[in-house]
């Protein structure tokens, strides 16, 4: 009754959903949209704006760049499609890849130690020799690695410190 003298309209009944059926829950303010929908509904008709001035100042010939031609716009109403998703199987997905390649690539396994054959998952090392192994053989004394970390770092100091000499004085 209060707000029939004052003019002040009545807040609604219970929370309104988005009309674009998001999930969300929108405001009057918003034109019943939430405010994702609403800044995304902003967003398209400001670049419609902006096309449909571009389009009226390429067909009034404004490119001379005087500016006193008035630029034309008109409100352009762009239908939302909503797309399906579209389910593919996998043997397609797999011929496809096979025809491009030219041989279907194997299915790897989970990922194991090379030493003890373990099952390490995301938690596996990564050796200098190429291989993955646990936390027992990580190191490469455990695991009697191939790799030669003597060369490696004789041949990384040799490349950061160049030999510097200097250039032989003329004798007088």
């Amino acid at each position: 009754m209060d707000h029939d003298k004052t003019g002040c309209q009545a807040p609604p009944e219970g929370p309104i959903l988005c009309v674009n059926n998001c999930g969300f829950f929108g405001s009057p303010a918003t034109m019943n949209m939430c405010s994702k929908c609403h800044k995304g509904m902003m967003l398209k008709q400001e670049q419609a704006k902006l096309a449909a001035s571009s389009i009226g100042s390429l067909v009034n010939g404004s490119s001379s760049g005087n500016g006193n031609e008035p630029v034309v716009t008109a409100k352009i109403d762009i239908p939302v499609n909503i797309v399906e998703p579209k389910t593919i199987s996998s043997q397609s997905l797999f011929a496809s890849c096979s025809e491009e390649s030219g041989e279907p690539k194997p299915k790897e396994g989970p990922k194991r130690c090379s030493s003890c054959n373990k099952r390490v998952g995301l938690t596996g090392f990564n050796c200098r020799c190429g291989s993955i192994f646990c936390a027992l053989h990580r190191y490469s004394d455990k695991h009697n690695c191939p790799f030669d970390y003597r060369t490696a770092a004789r041949d990384a100091i040799a490349k950061a410190n160049p030999v510097v000499k200097a250039e032989k004085l003329d004798k007088i």
